[in-house]
């Protein structure tokens, strides 16, 4: 049986439940603070995550800052920086990331040994340029939650499903060939407005997780890959609503009333 790992943790341990009243009970349904719940679901549970997250619930999936304001903006790429220190200092890793190597898709990592991610040339989604959080141009960092021995089933170039994206169906079938098993990720405003404010997006270093990643088998040095959302020119002062969703037989998508599987929610606001 596959568990589903964040930081070596695992997602579901079982507390009993509290007594509450009717309206309790239904405010923790919305939101549970103690469990960073929206609905029932936590990033986790989606399948995918992203980074910054801020450290206050109350405000959930909200990324909001002020980008003329340095002491503002610093405290969500102050995340970022802790975030991908163990990508940038391999070292820090169990095993001081000596069973890292350099992996592509004509070399998949020798038994023992599992691959690096190299965050360096992520471009302008770096720690040396802010992340784009000064520039009112933010990099969003997203991922694959680790799931233990997940092997995921990826789409053939003349079987995709009939509701990928036709900018996602594009890149894909001008993709090299042996670069095709990957898990594709798409990102979307929540809604006609949200596609419209979020303006161009760009996905760094591309559209997918490789293949050569997976499965996840707990190897010490182990990193997630990861894909960082570049918004070139969001409407400013607006809340937007962004979807990002994995693609692969094996992942599940469901979206309805609020519930989501198979993809993740957040929202930006630029000052």
């Amino acid at each position: 049986m596959t568990s589903v790992e964040e930081d070596d943790v695992y997602e579901f341990p079982y507390v009993r439940p509290e007594k509450r009243g009717l309206i309790e009970s239904w405010k923790r349904e919305l939101w549970n603070p103690e469990t960073r719940q929206i609905l029932g679901r936590t990033g986790k549970s989606w399948g995918l995550g992203f980074r910054p997250i801020s450290d206050e619930v109350s405000a959930g999936a909200l990324i909001w800052y002020q980008a003329s304001n340095e002491s503002n903006y610093r405290r969500w790429t102050d995340q970022l920086d802790k975030f991908l220190e163990p990508y940038h200092v391999a070292q820090k890793l169990p095993g001081g990331g000596k069973n890292q190597q350099v992996c592509d898709f004509d070399q998949p990592p020798q038994d023992g040994k599992v691959c690096e991610v190299n965050v360096k040339n992520f471009q302008p989604c770096t720690m040396e340029m802010g992340y784009g959080f000064n520039r009112s141009s933010p990099c969003i960092f997203i991922k694959l939650n680790k799931i233990y021995g997940w092997v995921p089933e990826f789409y053939e170039r003349n079987k995709l499903p009939e509701d990928i994206p036709e900018d996602l169906k594009i890149h894909i079938l001008k993709t090299n060939p042996k670069e095709l098993n990957q898990v594709w990720v798409s990102c979307k405003g929540d809604s006609p407005s949200d596609s419209e404010n979020m303006g161009p997006i760009s996905y760094i270093p591309g559209r997918g997780f490789p293949g050569y990643y997976y499965p996840y088998t707990n190897i010490d040095g182990y990193l997630s890959p990861l894909i960082a959302i570049h918004l070139a020119r969001p409407k400013l002062n607006t809340v937007i609503n962004i979807e990002c969703r994995a693609w692969a037989k094996n992942i599940k998508y469901f979206h309805q009333q609020g519930h989501r599987q198979g993809s993740v929610l957040f929202e930006v606001m630029i000052d």
